[in-house]
């Protein structure tokens, strides 16, 4: 078998603007749902474990959001001030020999309020030198086009993605991205983790749930879920048509679920929980509404409104391949009573007794990697990329100025060995991998610098202290020989 991954592999890494760029009132950039994010510092893995509160919004505290100027309690507004470090950030990912890189545009920067007829052209001119700037390294930029941060006067106004004009609005924004940047981008990405809107509706969808009645917001959830889904066919429809050489994926949240025991009723609560992450990416790859989740519509009376041109829309606007975060597995019991809980993406599961678990909770397998690996390929037959896979934990800065964060290493050595048997052995098209946060950024969830996942440190706390200095940790070099020999390094 050979020890190194096929030619032409895309090694590189991945971030999100709202967790890196900062500059959130510069050069026009409109007010998104991350700039009113609460920063949270949970004392327990019950306050981490608890994504909802953390991440929940409502009206009142968006006003007291806008009259405020800190920076401390709302994080994302400096993040690690990117914004004006990229050429110095993406010359190091240069160094580490990055082929591609995954970042996201922020749809306030190029559209204020999400709504405007005309984009502003300081925010379109930013990404393009962003692009130029890796394109002059040989770096292929991976696109997605939202990310966890809509417009906030496009929540605050139209209910967000719950309005169907939330559809146009969104073509138009992507109409003059694609245009702007045609034959310079190769892969596109529609939504992140577009099954997410239902861990953090505010976040993914621009949901104001206290608008809503608590019996409702179900439905609510997955009406807004159903105008990304078309909105994401007509972008690949759009894309196909202005680009023919461009690809463009879906993007979802790989959990992974195993039974906690061999007892059928655990066996079959696993199934359905599967069924349930499978869901989002069916529609998008296959066109259609998968049975499973058009039975829990007819169950539950949750009803969907449509209209006569979304079907064949979604179903001749399939995405071309299919992309997705990796970080951790749990398990499922048909009976959770006294069973330990462990935090994951966004995510509360059932804590397996085999596997260690990082500082967060986090319960680390690369063997689930592998599984998914197969468990997607086998499902869609269409090539795979992991866009998002690393370690979260706390970094030391040792007197001398190094890091040595051999834990990382550890980390993703394992599973890029998992990824290299899924392709090898497994016969699983994957045909790019981007860990997470190539450089330290803010955590998704609760905006904390602490968590850091980098190759890249930096100088920055929780607090907003520190000078931004960016300083390479031992996992640099390491990812760099990775890359150069094309993974075979992970083996010698």
């Amino acid at each position: 078998m050979k020890k190194t991954f096929p030619e032409g592999f895309l090694w590189g890494g991945a971030t999100a603007a709202n967790q890196i760029e900062g500059a959130w009132d510069v050069d026009g950039k409109g007010v998104s749902t991350a700039d009113v994010q609460l920063f949270r510092d949970p004392k327990s893995i019950a306050e981490l474990n608890n994504v909802h509160a953390n991440t929940d919004i409502t009206d009142e505290m968006i006003d007291e959001a806008l009259r405020s100027n800190d920076m401390t309690k709302y994080p994302k507004r400096h993040g690690i001030n990117y914004y004006h470090h990229y050429k110095e950030d993406i010359a190091l990912f240069a160094e580490m020999g990055f082929k591609v890189y995954r970042f996201s545009i922020a749809w306030a920067r190029i559209f204020p309020n999400g709504d405007e007829l005309e984009p502003n052209e300081k925010g379109l001119q930013f990404y393009e030198d962003v692009i130029n700037e890796c394109l002059s390294y040989n770096i292929e930029p991976i696109i997605t086009l939202s990310h966890y941060e809509p417009p906030l006067e496009f929540c605050r106004k139209y209910n967000g993605w719950y309005n169907r004009k939330s559809i146009d609005f969104f073509m138009n924004y992507v109409e003059k991205v694609i245009n702007r940047f045609k034959g310079k981008v190769k892969y596109w990405l529609t939504f992140n983790e577009i099954d997410s809107i239902l861990r953090h509706p505010f976040m993914t969808g621009g949901l104001i749930e206290s608008r809503f009645e608590p019996a409702e917001f179900e439905e609510v959830m997955y009406q807004a879920m159903h105008h990304q889904f078309v909105a994401s066919a007509k972008t690949v429809k759009l894309i196909h048509e202005v680009d023919p050489a461009a690809k463009v994926g879906c993007m979802t949240t790989k959990l992974t679920y195993y039974p906690y025991s061999c007892k059928p009723e655990d066996v079959l609560a696993t199934q359905q929980r599967m069924r349930q992450v499978y869901a989002f990416c069916d529609i998008q790859v296959f066109g259609e509404y998968p049975a499973f989740l058009l039975a829990k519509f007819r169950n539950k009376g949750i009803n969907v409104k449509t209209n006569d041109k979304d079907s064949k829309i979604l179903k001749e606007n399939p995405v071309d391949f299919v992309s997705f975060s990796f970080y951790q597995t749990s398990c499922v019991a048909a009976n959770a009573e006294g069973l330990a809980l462990t935090a994951g993406n966004t995510t509360i599961g059932i804590k397996n007794p085999h596997l260690q678990a990082s500082e967060w909770g986090w319960q680390i397998d690369p063997s689930g990697l592998r599984l998914s690996l197969v468990d997607l390929y086998d499902r869609y037959r269409k090539p795979l990329m992991i866009v998002e896979n690393g370690l979260g934990a706390k970094d030391t800065v040792l007197p001398d100025g190094t890091i040595d964060d051999q834990y990382r290493i550890d980390y993703i050595q394992a599973h890029i060995k998992a990824m290299h048997d899924a392709i090898y052995e497994d016969g699983v098209d994957l045909i790019g991998y981007t860990s997470w946060g190539p450089i330290d950024l803010l955590s998704n969830s609760t905006s904390q610098m602490a968590k850091r996942y980098g190759f890249i440190h930096v100088d920055l706390d929780d607090y907003g202290n520190g000078t931004y200095r960016r300083r390479k940790k031992k996992s640099f070099d390491w990812y760099k020989q990775v890359i150069a020999t094309n993974g075979k390094s992970v083996f010698e």
